[in-house]
């Protein structure tokens, strides 16, 4: 809803299209317990959230042409708008979300905030970090987007690539902070991981965006996300992968990530997004540790360490290695 009210209203006005929904949403608990739920409940809560745009509209004299634009656009079938083209503006919205001139942590929050309906404190809990600093972010983020006039319109197909870039960027580190916790009760949040999964799946659907390293971004976190049952044991610590219980990893999600690693190889270009897929397959398809093809293993970290040289590609290299050597 929120992405649909801001892609009408401008990137300028997603504060208004905010509140609107807020707005929407609270009167919906105060009468629907009472009047009972709507035969189409989401057409009620557009049109509740559209005619309270339309009078904080008509109080701003700047705004008057705006709102006769935003009042002609709109057909009354749009209040029960179809699920693509919520997925239209979602696209968009985490497209602008993730404007390559937003610092990396304020593309982050503003994702979150915005894209993905958490609150302030759900945001610093996740991230580690303040609800204030988080706020600030989330202001200057918007007074950014606003004071350059980002719209939330798909980029022209020759900024697409570094807009995509960032997009994948964002996503991964969503992920990564849900399956591997730099802190926190909590090691692993399934919750971002999961939400890290939606957003990505949005990307790969639309044809502007439907390019093999998204795939390949996808491919990873469905390969990764089908251990999450057993990737912790009841007191919370991490095990390892050859203390998990295989039998456990989620078949429908190891089914989904190799089907998406096989959309992903029909591009020419490899990304690092290509190759940890490619090694977390390796370890999804194994019945055991021992079942592992670990030569290709070694491999594909010789190719990854060639595209992201890091001492946690060094170490996975050296385990690779050795077990390809034996004892």
């Amino acid at each position: 809803m929120v992405a649909i009210l801001a892609r009408r209203l401008g990137a300028d006005r997603l504060d208004l299209a905010q509140e609107v929904v807020q707005e929407a949403l609270l009167r919906a608990l105060a009468t629907w317990p009472y009047r009972g739920v709507p035969d189409n409940p989401r057409g009620w809560l557009f049109q509740v959230a559209r005619y309270r745009a339309l009078d904080l509209l008509r109080r701003e004299d700047v705004l008057r042409a705006k709102l006769e634009a935003f009042g002609a656009e709109w057909p009354a079938a749009a209040a029960a708008a179809e699920p693509h083209g919520v997925d239209d503006d979602e696209l968009a919205m985490i497209l602008m979300c993730c404007h390559p001139t937003l610092p990396r942590a304020a593309r982050v929050a503003l994702t979150l905030k915005t894209v993905g309906g958490f609150g302030v404190d759900e945001i610093a809990a996740a991230l580690l970090t303040r609800p204030a600093s988080v706020a600030q972010r989330l202001v200057r983020a918007k007074r950014r987007l606003r004071d350059e006039r980002v719209d939330l319109t798909l980029p022209p197909a020759d900024a697409l690539p570094l807009r995509l870039e960032s997009v994948l960027d964002v996503l991964y580190l969503l992920f990564n902070e849900g399956y591997t916790a730099h802190g926190g009760d909590n090691l692993v949040r399934a919750e971002l991981c999961g939400e890290a999964i939606r957003l990505a799946r949005i990307v790969a659907a639309h044809p502007p965006t439907d390019r093999p390293p998204v795939h390949a971004l996808l491919a990873l976190m469905l390969l990764q996300a089908s251990r999450l049952p057993v990737r912790a044991d009841a007191a919370g610590d991490l095990l390892r992968l050859a203390e998990q219980n295989r039998s456990r990893w989620d078949q429908g999600a190891i089914a989904e990530g190799l089907h998406h690693l096989e959309r992903a190889a029909a591009g020419d270009t490899i990304t690092v997004y290509h190759v940890e897929a490619a090694i977390a397959a390796c370890h999804a398809v194994a019945p055991d540790e021992a079942s592992t093809d670990w030569p290709y293993v070694l491999q594909l970290y010789d190719q990854l360490h060639e595209l992201k040289p890091s001492p946690v590609v060094a170490l996975n290299r050296a385990i690779a290695l050795a077990m390809v050597e034996g004892p």
